[in-house]
């Protein structure tokens, strides 16, 4: 799960449309016109962004339009802060061992 949202984000492309659809909902043509690539090329990554949960789209007549999922993006928050947090309990130590052989010297 984790990893396909990671692989998905991975492409420059992918992550322009996410970054472009965190200031709201957008049309696909829309959001292909700011890529440099065919409409059929641009599909795919909508899928992939799509397949892996990041985004949702809804079609209403001729229009598509995609709009992020906070709750697949709640997922990478989640797994972030455990990172933070175990990196920071590392470095704390870290400092703790330099600071006691600086004294015990």
């Amino acid at each position: 799960m984790l990893d396909g949202v990671f692989t998905a984000l991975a492409d420059p492309t992918r992550r322009a449309v996410v970054r472009r659809l965190g200031g709201g909902p957008a049309s696909v043509g829309d959001l292909a016109r700011e890529a440099p690539m065919t409409l059929p090329s641009f599909m795919k990554h909508v899928r992939v962004l799509e397949s892996n949960g990041l985004i949702r789209t809804a079609k209403t007549g001729r229009v598509r339009t995609c709009e992020l999922n906070q709750e697949r993006f709640a997922l990478v928050e989640d797994w972030l802060a455990e990172q933070r947090s175990l990196w920071a309990g590392r470095t704390d130590r870290m400092e703790r061992f330099v600071t006691q052989s600086k004294e015990n010297q």
